[in-house]
């Protein structure tokens, strides 16, 4: 559902090959999903901004790393694209220890991570709600993305790349217009190629059925 791409090291004679690959097929990921895949690189503080970023200067567009933890990166992890563990948002699971006991009261309830953005999303612009909804009373410009936890909302036009559903397969995708690039719940993936075109310009959602991504008219 996604390209993966496996970098090595020296991180520097692998971004020769890629850019070998490249020259023959310039257009080889235009439209396409990518998830890095960093298990070969040192687990000790990788520059994994650099790779993103020598990635992005080539046009490919990355939607996740893989083969890492956000608890090994710590500060590191900010700013990155989401982490995920075979298509799934990976998250470190802590056991307790043997001598803890019960608690003495019940813990405090998770307060609401949904995210409202009143203005319109602008090319390179990216929104990361992994607990939420994301709605946005505007439009998704080309170039743009935006990743929730649960379910997406778009009062305008979506333009960009919408990743709804990471965990979560009751999460769905809504606008008032859709000329996307890619549409993702729950890890299952349709590009813009995917879609049927007579949705284009069209309000719609978009939900899984199995492995399957059903995109929809509304109206």
């Amino acid at each position: 559902m996604a390209l993966v791409l496996t970098p090595e090291m020296p991180v520097a004679d692998w971004l020769v090959e890629l850019d070998a690959l490249l020259a023959r097929s310039p257009a080889y990921f235009t439209n396409r999903p990518v998830v890095v895949d960093v298990a070969a690189l040192p687990q000790k503080r990788p520059d994994l901004m650099g790779i993103v970023n020598e990635l992005q200067a080539r046009k490919i567009r990355v939607m996740a790393l893989e083969g890492t933890e956000t608890a090994l990166l710590g500060a590191d992890a900010r700013g990155l694209p989401p982490i995920v563990n075979d298509g799934r948002p990976s998250t470190p699971i802590e056991l307790p220890s043997k001598s803890e006991t019960a608690p003495q009261q019940p813990p405090s309830p998770r307060p609401a991570t949904s995210m409202i953005i009143d203005r319109p999303i602008r090319s390179g612009q990216s929104i990361y709600c992994p607990d939420g909804d994301v709605t946005v009373l505007g439009s998704v410009a080309s170039g743009a993305e935006i990743v929730a936890g649960g379910s997406i909302h778009v009062y305008g036009a979506l333009r960009g790349r919408a990743l709804a559903g990471w965990g979560n397969k009751h999460g769905r995708i809504f606008c008032q217009s859709l000329d996307a690039e890619l549409l993702a719940v729950d890890g299952v993936y349709k590009t813009a190629d995917e879609i049927d075109a007579s949705l284009r310009g069209r309000a719609v959602q978009a939900w899984t059925q199995g492995d399957v991504l059903v995109v929809e008219a509304m109206a």
